[in-house]
């Protein structure tokens, strides 16, 4: 059975944090993977909350740096010093990351190191990739370089039981060559990939944390398994929202059922909604088949 990929919602406030919801932060866990989209104010009490280990995070990938987004890693970086994290940390953000990341270890003194590598991403399109997925990013419209990221899990090539079974080949290397696409010879009888197996669809994820709304976001986000989306305003404050470089929860929605997205969260929310949820989410279903308003420690299986 194909591994799934588990999202958990660290935090999901917009700017200010609220009682209920802590500053930004997701992370995504597949396989030995434990990728933090964002570390906001809070990230390490959310995580140990969640009852998860901060020293499991393979990789951070950085939206952009509004204190909102980014303040929770001095604290992030001490307690992984103090443990003796034993990884080599992978940080991912924009132009001007190794700048902002240099000036924080000068601000704070620091006890201990850890092993970490900072790589800027400065194009659109994949900038990591390994046989299990690919990342890749997409700069979006806000008041300072900020990048959307999509993670997208390959999909598996399977064995068809059925023809498996008549064609009689054993277990083994040769059903291995098969899944990884290349023809074999039994018996002095070819068999091509295509004859016995069957290619799993790719499942993506779309992370479009901070933006203003913008048809161009589309086509990155097409057909995606999930997208997790700014929707920092409610519905009919879309001109606000212009003025911020922030979308609302409908324009979010739109989004999403342009872009075909087979399910929609929305995140970055305003403490505005404190009395109102319900009813932004009888507005957005209108547009948009069955969104989720996401809580603080949400987990979401994909």
């Amino acid at each position: 059975m194909a591994s799934k990929v588990k999202l958990t919602f660290l935090g999901t406030s917009s700017s200010i944090p609220t009682a209920k919801r802590n500053h930004t932060g997701v992370l995504l866990i597949y396989e030995g993977e434990k990728i933090l989209i964002d570390c906001g104010e809070g990230i390490q009490r959310q995580i140990r909350k969640a009852k998860l280990n901060p020293c499991k995070i393979t990789k951070i990938l950085i939206t952009h740096w509004h204190g909102d987004h980014v303040l929770g890693l001095p604290g992030l970086f001490q307690t992984l010093a103090l443990s003796e994290y034993h990884k080599e940390l992978i940080i991912y953000g924009p132009y001007g990351t190794k700048k902002y990341i240099e000036s924080m270890f000068n601000a704070f003194n620091f006890v201990n190191k850890f092993n970490f590598r900072i790589v800027e991403i400065d194009t659109n399109g994949k900038f990591f990739e390994n046989d299990d997925f690919y990342l890749e990013a997409k700069k979006l419209y806000h008041n300072i370089t900020c990048l959307g990221y999509n993670f997208v899990k390959k999909g598996e090539r399977k064995i068809y039981k059925s023809k498996l079974k008549k064609s009689k080949l054993p277990e083994g290397p040769l059903l291995q060559q098969l899944k990884e696409g290349k023809a074999i010879i039994y018996n002095n009888k070819r068999y091509l990939p295509e004859q016995l197996t069957y290619k799993e669809d790719d499942v993506k994820i779309s992370f479009i944390l901070d933006t203003r709304f913008n048809t161009e976001i589309i086509p990155f986000i097409k057909n995606s398994n999930l997208l997790v989306c700014d929707a920092t305003f409610e519905p009919g404050m879309e001109e606000l929202a212009e003025e911020r470089n922030h979308m609302t929860a409908s324009q979010a929605a739109g989004l999403a059922k342009q872009a075909k997205v087979k399910k929609l969260v929305l995140t970055h929310i305003s403490e505005r909604y404190d009395r109102k949820e319900n009813e932004v989410l009888k507005k957005v279903s209108k547009i948009f088949h069955s969104p989720f308003l996401v809580q603080d420690l949400s987990v979401v299986d994909v």
